[in-house]
């Protein structure tokens, strides 16, 4: 991937999380795509926080969006490989985070969620 397709898909990717349009992000998900976090771990442990699925995927950033209606993401830092993009990003509570995609054909395949604390729930305020 390079570099102007990264930062148009951070860009699009910011831009929907800040505007709460979990339509939206989804759209940048395959159909099959699989997403794993730590606070979906917390929030729905009967996932084990993995995320199966566009469906599963919108319907956990819905409950996320729900219980944090003041989130939002400043952009930190961006970094590009093959295939794979990693968005770190501080969120609404000052917390760096990096959610580090794969993608194919534009789309993402799997997206990991990454934090720094044992306790990511708690502390997006989740």
């Amino acid at each position: 991937m390079d570099i102007t397709a990264a930062q148009s898909f951070a860009r699009a990717w910011l831009n929907a999380w800040n505007a709460h349009d979990v339509e939206e992000l989804v759209n940048h998900f395959a159909e099959d795509a699989i997403f794993t976090s730590p606070v979906a771990a917390q929030l729905l442990p009967e996932t084990g926080g993995v995320l199966l699925g566009r469906e599963a995927i919108g319907e956990y950033w819905a409950l996320g969006l729900q219980r944090i209606p003041d989130l939002h993401f400043e952009l930190n830092d961006l970094y590009v490989g093959v295939d794979t993009v990693v968005i770190n990003y501080r969120n609404h509570t000052g917390a760096l985070v990096c959610e580090v995609l794969r993608l194919a054909d534009g789309l993402v395949t799997r997206g990991d969620g990454t934090y720094l604390t044992a306790d990511a729930a708690g502390e997006s305020g989740a």
